[in-house]
């Protein structure tokens, strides 16, 4: 059992000197009323860490980043909300797949594999949660997944 808004404040304790030095700014709204769930801990943090540091990678100037939780049926949201690129709706089918990256032209400031999000969407689904994306060009994009409180074999009634 670990408690999500532990790992998130721990996670966002570390990326806050990042976000400062970009002259960004991180907001935590850790609304869930339960945050614990069955999970792994190691996983679930890497998986936080992947979201934050795509908003900040592909944060347009000062970086303005929102975390949030709330509650849901049987489980938490966890939501990585960023001002950032955004993501064509052509590109937003393909994000999850394994060493896919969007095409940012000749811009070579966004250093990747393209193995972060097939990660993060593998460990969600291995969880029994699940993963999905709100996203505009210009404006940013909203990553949110699921993760069910009794681990993966939670039995959604």
């Amino acid at each position: 059992e670990i408690d999500i808004h532990l790992i998130i404040n721990k996670v966002t304790s570390n990326f806050s000197i990042q976000i400062n030095n970009a002259g960004g700014k991180l907001q935590c709204e850790l609304l869930a009323t339960e945050s614990t769930c069955l999970a792994d801990e190691i996983h679930v943090t890497n998986v936080i860490t992947n979201l934050l540091d795509n908003a900040l990678k592909y944060s347009k100037g000062q970086p303005n980043i929102t975390l949030t939780t709330q509650t849901a049926t049987n489980g938490i949201v966890i939501a990585v909300r960023d001002n950032g690129i955004g993501i064509s709706r052509d590109n937003l089918k393909r994000i999850f797949d394994q060493f896919y990256r969007v095409p940012t032209g000749n811009i070579h400031n966004v250093k990747g594999f393209g193995l972060g999000l097939s990660y993060v969407k593998k460990i969600t689904e291995a969880h029994g949660g699940k993963i999905w994306v709100d996203s505009k060009i210009g404006e940013g994009s909203t990553f949110s997944i699921y993760l069910p409180s009794a681990g993966p074999n939670d039995k959604i009634q």
